[in-house]
């Protein structure tokens, strides 16, 4: 595993929890383990490793779920966002993709997990179905206008 200096930083949907991290490692990726789809709710997890020693919790810090003997799951307590997938012993904690600022900057490299790969993500990429304000736009207004979720970027405080 390679070791990539970056500056990035992320954190949960209501900002109760964000971090910095200054490094990251060459291991963008999704699973679609059954334990990961149980943790993210979703058909699969998106995860980073970043090294322990570049990452820092700038504003509160996850609470975390033993997901097995050797694994714990991180998440805000306050929203339920998850955040870190971390291996006992590890020189490194995984870091969801979808936390960061700036997803797009970690694309996934590859997949693992694959026993709990669903049929339907056997061939990705998805084909797009439109935007959210095409898809839902009879409510993308009345979300908008009452979106408590923190923005993409570091801020003094929260909520403002």
């Amino acid at each position: 595993m390679d070791r990539i200096e970056t500056e990035a930083s992320g954190g949960c949907q209501c900002g109760a929890v964000r971090y910095h991290v200054t490094a990251v490692l060459d291991t963008s990726h999704i699973c679609h383990c059954r334990m990961c789809q149980k943790a993210a709710g979703n058909f699969f997890i998106a995860l980073i490793g970043v090294p322990r020693d570049a990452i820092t919790w700038t504003r509160g810090a996850p609470a975390t779920f033993k997901s097995s003997d050797k694994a714990a799951r991180g998440f805000c307590r306050n929203c339920g966002t998850p955040l870190t997938y971390d291996y006992a012993g590890s020189k490194h904690i995984n870091l969801t993709t979808g936390s960061f600022d700036d997803p797009s900057a970690f694309p996934p490299q590859v997949q693992f997990g694959t026993e709990g790969q669903l049929s339907l993500f056997e061939d990705l990429p998805i084909k797009a179905e439109g935007t959210t304000e095409e898809v839902m736009s009879d409510l993308v207004g009345a979300i908008k206008a009452s979106n408590h979720q923190h923005p993409d970027h570091d801020t003094d405080r929260w909520p403002a």
